[in-house]
């Protein structure tokens, strides 16, 4: 289990291991850059210049092919999130109380490799103190959920719609203000961010 930060640097390396996709009707891991806009070159992959380790516009013709054909699960312990405050930036470390999953969008390339972005909808007010651009998007944690997420094909106006349209905080988060993620811990007086 990993905890995700922001894939500024457009690396091709920096990669979201795990991931959960759909393949021939069933579920298979990979690992996959944490990029969208890739292109494939040999046996690696080169970053594009557009910022898309984030998929937020969701109606853009950008998106819509793989949100109809290639979603994904983030399997994840922790995020982590920053909001400027009186021209300071805080940033905040969030641990769920138990792992919790993230929607994704992927592109699968000739060469077996693939890239990705986590989803990203509006702010949400539980996050707004932490964060007030943008919420990643939680997945309810339930087999039947997974099953239909995963689906290599969707309908028309079903769960995923909703989900789209209504997000909600599916976890429970620890949230600490750290000076960096990666060398930011959880303490006991921690505030308790309850899930919907």
């Amino acid at each position: 289990m990993e905890q995700f930060y922001p894939a500024f640097g457009g690396n091709p390396d920096r990669k979201i291991r795990g991931l959960i996709i759909q393949q021939e009707g069933k579920p298979r891991l990979v690992d996959a850059t944490w990029w969208f806009d890739c292109t494939a070159t040999g046996e690696r992959i080169e970053v594009g210049k557009r910022t898309t380790f984030n998929a937020r516009n969701l109606e853009s013709p950008y998106w819509k092919g793989a949100l109809r054909h290639h979603r994904g699960i983030v399997v994840a312990s922790g995020i982590g999130e920053s909001k400027r405050i009186d021209g300071r930036k805080h940033q905040y470390l969030m641990e769920g109380t138990q792992p919790f999953l993230l929607g994704a969008l992927y592109r699968p390339f000739t060469n077996g490799q693939y890239s990705c972005a986590v989803i990203t909808r509006d702010a949400h007010l539980k996050f707004e103190p932490y964060h007030d651009k943008a919420f990643p998007l939680f997945l309810p944690p339930t087999r039947e959920f997974a099953q239909t997420w995963l689906a290599e094909d969707i309908p028309q106006a079903n769960e995923i719609d909703e989900l789209l349209e209504h997000p909600r905080l599916y976890a429970t988060l620890k949230v600490e203000e750290v000076k960096t993620f990666k060398s930011g811990t959880i303490s006991p007086k921690a505030t308790l961010l309850e899930a919907d």
